[in-house]
């Protein structure tokens, strides 16, 4: 399905490329999100005619990233869990954990925005973890996972 971008999408494209992508992808993430409309005439057109407008949008939406990722840049959370003696958790630590945490602390973070590459944390310990903010902003945050003795 051919889609024109409504805004930069990683690994995808830049504000208003056209871009061929499964349908089921832009049907059920893209489009739903307002992040691409199908590349009709009309909606190329409409396009062309806003598309000042939603480069303004898309720079303000950027330098709000910047901003929140200089006050997030560094930041240590602390996660308790219950874990045995050998430092190996009860469970683990997820991004909905991470984002709670961050919430906790006054930052307002989806969970869709933390990138766990290893999966969810196992172990007790310290953690350089990665937020995606925005499709160019990222910040790193030091995530410890602190071990509560069950017994």
């Amino acid at each position: 399905m051919q889609v024109i971008l409504m805004e930069k999408v990683h690994n995808l494209g830049q504000l208003g490329d056209i871009v061929k992508v499964r349908n089921g992808f832009a049907r059920n993430f893209l489009i739903p999100q307002g992040k691409a409309r199908r590349a009709t005439e009309a909606a190329i057109a409409e396009f062309q005619q806003r598309r000042a407008e939603l480069e303004a949008m898309q720079g303000k939406a950027l330098a709000e990233s910047q901003e929140r990722a200089g006050r997030i840049e560094g930041l240590m959370v602390q996660i308790t869990q219950k874990a045995g003696v050998d430092g190996r958790l009860f469970g683990s630590v997820t991004n909905y954990d991470i984002a709670e945490a961050l919430k906790a602390q006054g930052h307002e973070v989806a969970k869709s925005m933390v990138r766990l590459p290893q999966g969810p944390l196992k172990q007790v310990g310290d953690y350089q973890i990665t937020l995606d903010l925005h499709a160019d902003v990222t910040a790193t945050i030091t995530v410890s996972v602190l071990g509560e003795t069950v017994g």
